[in-house]
């Protein structure tokens, strides 16, 4: 085996969702966005030229941007997506795939220069602000697109989950639950036929 031959189940080191080059680390597989771990080294030039505009509170502005880029993290699974970030204090983000409502692709002025955009991940929680942003990203539309495809999985296997009061799949938990399982039922059954008695008048 030569030194150039790579190894069984190693990242390719070509092209990546990023478009990270030369970093020193193994680059995400194009195919495969669920690969993706750092944002794009742009960002940390991103950070530094917007730090810039405070001038003398230059320091102050960069130093912690500069902590959150080196410790920065993303990781997709089967479930969701999370984020985290932060050396002393660590904040940790999650999101299910099935509480994802919408995703929106932000690029301003300066990050269009640096090649970034943002994903922005929006939930139902009625906040204005979204719920998850994942900077540093070059081609987001093929991050996006995963991510979309995973939202309507998530929401397909909810639909193929059912009535939660029909069938026997709760009936093998412990007695109080079949007991309030049935309880439920009965009230279903009989607003069912109340209403079914107004109808008919």
């Amino acid at each position: 085996m030569t030194g150039d031959t790579p190894r069984p189940g190693a990242p390719r080191t070509g092209a990546s969702i990023s478009g990270a080059r030369d970093t020193g680390a193994p680059l995400p597989e194009v195919d495969d966005p669920r690969t993706l771990e750092r944002p794009d080294p742009a960002l940390l030039r991103y950070y530094f030229v917007t730090s810039l505009f405070g001038f003398i509170f230059f320091p102050l502005i960069y130093i912690p941007l500069w902590f959150r880029y080196q410790t920065l993290r993303y990781r997709f699974d089967e479930e969701g997506v999370s984020m985290a970030y932060g050396r002393f204090f660590q904040k940790e983000t999650y999101l299910t795939y099935q509480r994802i409502q919408d995703i929106q692709v932000t690029r301003g002025f300066l990050q269009r220069r640096f090649g970034l955009a943002v994903l922005e991940l929006q939930t139902a929680s009625g906040s204005s602000e979204s719920e998850m942003k994942i900077e540093g990203i070059r081609n987001p539309e093929r991050l996006r697109d995963f991510l979309y495809g995973r939202m309507r999985g998530a929401a397909d296997e909810a639909d193929e989950g059912g009535d939660p009061l029909e069938g026997d799949s709760l009936q093998s938990g412990p007695d109080i639950e079949d007991e309030a399982l049935r309880l439920l039922r009965e009230i279903r059954d009989g607003l069912r036929a109340l209403g079914d008695g107004r109808g008919s008048r």
